[in-house]
């Protein structure tokens, strides 16, 4: 079915993603599903677009930004003082009245 009413495009968005029956597939499951039932200009761009602007989609999967990195084991400190560590803490607001 070749589609021009944005209205119409949203609600087979709305049923190939984020319905019931979909369970907000990913980009591509929800490109597989939009192809087999519409067509219309930029499908794929809109579909990409739909899948990258879901709210729930993005609080559920998982996060793709810098991976943490490998735990390593300090060495143990012969004396004391022989190792010292500090976290700087910046960028705070101004503390007011009540620094």
């Amino acid at each position: 079915m070749y589609l021009t009413d944005r209205t119409l495009i949203n609600t087979i968005l709305h049923e190939c993603h984020d319905s019931v029956a979909a369970g907000h597939l990913s980009k591509d499951r929800t490109l597989e599903r939009v192809k087999t039932c519409s067509w219309w200009p930029n499908w794929k761009k809109d579909v990409a677009e739909y899948c990258q602007t879901c709210d729930r989609c993005q609080k559920s999967n998982r996060s793709t930004g810098k991976k943490f990195g490998i735990m390593i084991q300090i060495q143990e400190p012969k004396s004391p003082w022989e190792i010292v560590h500090m976290d700087w803490v910046t960028a705070l607001p101004p503390g007011g009245d009540k620094s």
